[in-house]
């Protein structure tokens, strides 16, 4: 007889990893919860191969976090700051008019053509 709490287990599911060596730089230690939530958010739209085509615009990130869309703008610069994250395609208006939103990359992680940034040597840049 099989072991029921094995039954159609196909591993843990989606979780978001944060690195020991992230953790413990001081850029992270200081950075305020608000913008803390904001990079979970992002990491958990990137899927190990999108670095650099991560899409989250100011409204949906708000939503995600249930904050208003205002707020999010200065933690996103904050991210960008302290090298945690970069723009790689700004917001613009499409052919048809209708908006583009922001596109991103992890700064811990590698996009084509770039290597990841050591948060332990920035610090918190102040």
């Amino acid at each position: 007889m099989s072991k029921p709490y094995k039954h159609h287990k196909r591993g843990a599911g989606r979780h978001v990893q944060l690195p020991e060596w992230l953790q413990a730089s001081e850029a992270w230690a200081t950075l305020p919860p608000g913008p803390r939530a904001l990079y979970i958010e992002l990491k958990r739209r990137y899927n190990g191969t999108n670095n650099g085509k991560i899409i989250l615009s100011h409204r949906d990130a708000a939503s995600a976090l249930n904050v208003h869309r205002n707020t999010v703008g200065p933690w996103f610069r904050e991210l960008e700051e302290r090298g945690f994250i970069d723009l790689t395609q700004a917001p613009h208006l499409g052919p048809s008019g209708i908006g583009k939103a922001s596109v991103w990359a992890l700064g811990e992680v590698a996009t084509l053509g770039s290597r990841p940034i050591d948060l332990v040597a920035i610090g918190a840049s102040d």
